[in-house]
């Protein structure tokens, strides 16, 4: 499959933020026990490159990706630690452009028209909506990309989605995939509290696959 039909197939990216490099293996085996494929780890901790690296030595059949990246040299580090997606939460011209210079799979986050553009001037064709909720939720992002439509653009929703209304997102054949902050908190995963995360990956994933 492409990239892009991993992340569809995928439905739901746990977005995390990990701050112990020896949580970054259990954790990636946790999800994929609870049916989670996909992984977003978040730059906000200096031990993020290197869960990366060790979740894609140690358990290569997760999709494993960066998110929060806002800085052109976080795009060539991502790429050179073997991250299959970068995201970041606005669309940063230099940014963008060093992610086509790398090859590096890139979905920019957009809130409105002039993001969507911006980022399609890059070729990008999966966008991240952010923050989906406080925008206006699914309404808006409808409205928002209907002039562009016939682009065939698709869009992963983060912020304020749950298991409450993450059906609802999957079920717009405008979503290719939702960001799932609440599956794994940083206090659980800091406190390996696998058990927990583990029942929410699988009400999760399951949620997903009803959709």
């Amino acid at each position: 499959m492409t990239l892009q039909e991993q992340i569809a197939d995928a439905k739901v990216i746990a977005v995390l933020t990990i701050d112990s490099v020896e949580n970054a293996v259990p954790l990636a085996r946790t999800l994929l026990e609870g049916g989670i494929r996909a992984m977003e780890l978040t730059l906000r901790t200096p031990q993020a490159m290197e869960c990366l690296v060790r979740i894609v030595s140690e358990v290569p059949e997760m999709l494993a990706g960066v998110g929060t990246i806002i800085r052109p040299e976080q795009v060539r580090a991502a790429k050179a630690n073997g991250a299959a997606f970068a995201v970041s939460p606005g669309t940063n011209r230099t940014v963008l452009e060093e992610a086509r210079q790398a090859g590096l799979f890139f979905a920019p986050g957009i809130a409105t028209p002039s993001d969507i553009e911006t980022a399609l001037e890059f070729d990008c064709s999966i966008m991240k909506f952010f923050p989906a909720e406080t925008s206006g939720g699914l309404p808006y992002l409808k409205s928002m990309a209907a002039p562009y439509s016939y682009l065939g653009l698709r869009f992963i929703p983060l912020g304020g989605l749950n298991e409450g209304n993450l059906q609802r997102y999957l079920s717009d054949p405008l979503i290719a995939a939702i960001g799932g902050s609440w599956i794994a908190s940083p206090e659980e995963i800091r406190n390996a509290q696998w058990d927990t995360i583990l029942k929410r990956a699988g009400t999760a994933s399951r949620l997903a696959a009803e959709a």
